[in-house]
Order: structure tokens, then C-alpha cells, then sequence
């Protein structure tokens, strides 16, 4: 349940102290961002990692 007014009217990430409250996700709605895995996906297109098509 969500208790923060500012998570209730907006989000947590658009909260201007996001960065630094302790509880965003105790009575928050902040979820951490997904990790990228922009290595694999290179990987597994063929493409090269600077990104011209050549393996």
C-alpha cells in the first residue's frame, strides 16, 4: 500500500528526493530499474559492438 502523498498524486521517480528517501520502498511505489544486458543482445544479433552489421 502506498502511504507517500507524493507516490499517491505521482511516483516515487518523479519525487524531487527519490535519491534520498529511505523509505521509497517501504511506503513508496519505487521499483528499481530492470538491468540492461546490452552485451547480449549484441551478442545474439551478429551484429558487431560498434554497431555497423559486421561480425
Amino acid at each position: 500500500m502506498t502511504l507517500c502523498p507524493i507516490a499517491l498524486l505521482a511516483t516515487c521517480n518523479k519525487c524531487p528526493v527519490v535519491g534520498v528517501c529511505p523509505l521509497k520502498g517501504v511506503i513508496g511505489d519505487y521499483k528499481p530499474p530492470e538491468p540492461s544486458h546490452s552485451g547480449e543482445e549484441t551478442a545474439s544479433s551478429g551484429k558487431a559492438p560498434d554497431g555497423t552489421g559486421r561480425p
